[in-house]
């Protein structure tokens, strides 16, 4: 038998397909940023010491002020425009927790991070020089 819809009811399906449509719409625009990225760089690593970088050792070249025990990382500057800017939640291959980018490296440097070591040299230079994947 056909049965004829109230407007009510016709009012209340409306009501329901609406919801499903702007989250679909929503999810369509999630921009390339949004989608987590992974990406293999030479990784090395740095200390605050003013050997390493001038007279003010502990404050980052975004004017962060880093200490010992925090989990940053510099970043090669072509890797800025790929979302590793300023304040990233990064993870390393081989590294537990989680690394923020509060720090940038020289222009000569590419696909490269610098990880922040505090006054630790030996930790430092057991580190060298490796490649590894980072998500972010």
């Amino acid at each position: 038998m056909y049965s004829v819809q109230t407007g009510l009811e016709a009012m209340t399906r409306s009501a329901l397909i609406w919801p499903v449509v702007l989250i679909c719409l929503w999810a369509s625009s999630t921009s390339a940023d949004e989608i987590a990225r992974s990406l293999v760089v030479t990784a090395t690593a740095y200390n605050s010491l003013p050997e390493q970088t001038d007279d003010e050792p502990h404050l980052a070249a975004w004017g962060d002020l880093i200490t010992p025990g925090m989990k940053v990382i510099a970043v090669s500057r072509d890797l800025i425009p790929e979302g590793l800017d300023r304040h990233a939640s990064v993870t390393i291959e081989g590294l537990p927790g989680v690394y923020l980018v509060l720090d940038k490296m020289h222009e000569r440097w590419k696909k490269r991070i610098d990880i922040y070591m505090g006054h630790d040299l030996a930790a430092a230079r057991a580190w060298g020089k490796r490649k590894v994947e980072i998500n972010w």
